[in-house]
C-alpha cells in the first residue's frame, strides 16, 4: 500500500491531472513568490483522488517518478458542526482537514447565533472549498475532503452511523464515524429528542470550534486505532 506524499519530496501541491502537471496560476504564484521554489527543487503533485508523484520544479514541472495511489479512506469520517461567528469556520475546516476528515458538514441549528442567507451561503462554501484545498496541500493529504454545503440540523441527524455530541455521552468509536456538534447555544430539546446516539468529547464545557475539533481529533484516534 502507497503511503501518501512526505516532505522529503518538497512541497504539495494540487493539479487536474499528475500525468501531465500543471499547477494553477494561483498555486504557481505561492510556489514561486512565498515558498520561492528555484528551478530543479523537489515537489509533490497530486489530484486529490489518491495519486501523487515526485516531480521537479521548473517553467514545466517535470514527472520524476511514478505515481503512487493511496487507497481511499476507510471508513470514511464526518464532522458536522453548527454554524459559528467570524472566521472560526475557516479554522475548523482547516483543522479538521489536517486530522484527515474526509466529510465536513456546516449546518443550521435552532441555537445557532449566525445564520447564512442563500447568497451568502453560496459565497461561504466556496471559502471553506478553498480553505480545504489550501490545507490539504499544506499537509500532504492524498485524498481531498468533501466540504458540503450549509443544511438544516435534520439532514445532519439522518445521515447513517451519526452520533450526537453532549456531556456525559459514550466514547466515540467506529460504530458512529459521524459525529455532529452543537452550537454555542447548545442543543435544544427538539434536536435531542431525536434519539441520536450520545458521544462524549470532553469533561469540560468546550468552546463550539475546539468541540468541532476535539471531535476530529477522536475520531481520528479511534480510525486509527481500529486499523
Amino acid at each position: 500500500m502507497s503511503s501518501a506524499p512526505g516532505g522529503r519530496h518538497g512541497p504539495h501541491v494540487l493539479v487536474d491531472d499528475v500525468e501531465h502537471p500543471e499547477p494553477s496560476v494561483d498555486d504557481r504564484h505561492h510556489l514561486d513568490r512565498v515558498l520561492r521554489l528555484r528551478d530543479g527543487d523537489p515537489l509533490t503533485v497530486g489530484d486529490g483522488c489518491g495519486r501523487w508523484r515526485p516531480c521537479r520544479w521548473g517553467s514545466m514541472v517535470e514527472s520524476v517518478g511514478d505515481i503512487e495511489s493511496v487507497p481511499p479512506p476507510a471508513p470514511r469520517l464526518s464532522v458536522a458542526f453548527a454554524l459559528i461567528k467570524g472566521g472560526r469556520p475557516e479554522l475548523v475546516v482547516q483543522k479538521l482537514v489536517e486530522l484527515g476528515i474526509d466529510d465536513i458538514r456546516p449546518f443550521r441549528a435552532e441555537h445557532s447565533v449566525v445564520q447564512w442567507d442563500v447568497a451568502r451561503a453560496d459565497k461561504n462554501h466556496t471559502r471553506l472549498e478553498r480553505v480545504a484545498r489550501e490545507a490539504v496541500m499544506q499537509c500532504r493529504r492524498a485524498w481531498l475532503p468533501t466540504v458540503y454545503p450549509v443544511v438544516d440540523f435534520g439532514v445532519v441527524a439522518a445521515l447513517p452511523s451519526a452520533a450526537q455530541a453532549d456531556v456525559g455521552g459514550t466514547a466515540i468509536s467506529m460504530a458512529n464515524p459521524t459525529v455532529l456538534v452543537g452550537p454555542e447555544g447548545g442543543w435544544s430539546d427538539v434536536e435531542r429528542a431525536v434519539g441520536l446516539p450520545v458521544v462524549g468529547l470532553s469533561t469540560a464545557v468546550l468552546r463550539a470550534e475546539t468541540a468541532a475539533i476535539a471531535a476530529g481529533v477522536l475520531l481520528a484516534t479511534a480510525r486509527d486505532a481500529s486499523e
